[in-house]
């Protein structure tokens, strides 16, 4: 298998897992102003198992990548993958607001 065909398939496995961080994401703006604990709680679960998904992901395709390109080329294309997700997740961590704590006590 080339580069082009392996990145393609790389790239829809990691939408298919990105699909679960931005329906997480959804999920917070539709419920912020009433967001009771345990949902705050399960959206934190979700998007720790989503990096948790992109972490596995990149470590399977490491190897493949490696099969097809150099190592020094495989660990550029991982950083600029890395640099790229971390941007947009920059992006979409600016539009959306903090969970405020009610009063000043962070255990309430």
């Amino acid at each position: 298998m080339k580069f082009w065909p392996l990145y393609d398939q790389y790239t829809a496995d990691l939408v298919r897992i990105n699909d679960a961080k931005y329906a997480a994401l959804k999920e917070f703006a539709s419920s912020y102003s009433t967001l009771t604990d345990d949902q705050a709680m399960g959206l934190v679960r979700k998007m720790l198992g989503v990096d948790q998904s992109v972490a596995e992901l990149r470590l399977r395709y490491t190897s493949l990548f490696n099969n097809v390109i150099p190592g020094r080329k495989t660990a550029v294309f991982f950083q600029l993958d890395r640099r790229l997700v971390m941007l947009i997740d920059l992006q979409l961590a600016s539009q959306i607001p903090m969970i405020l704590l009610s009063g000043g006590n962070p255990r309430q």
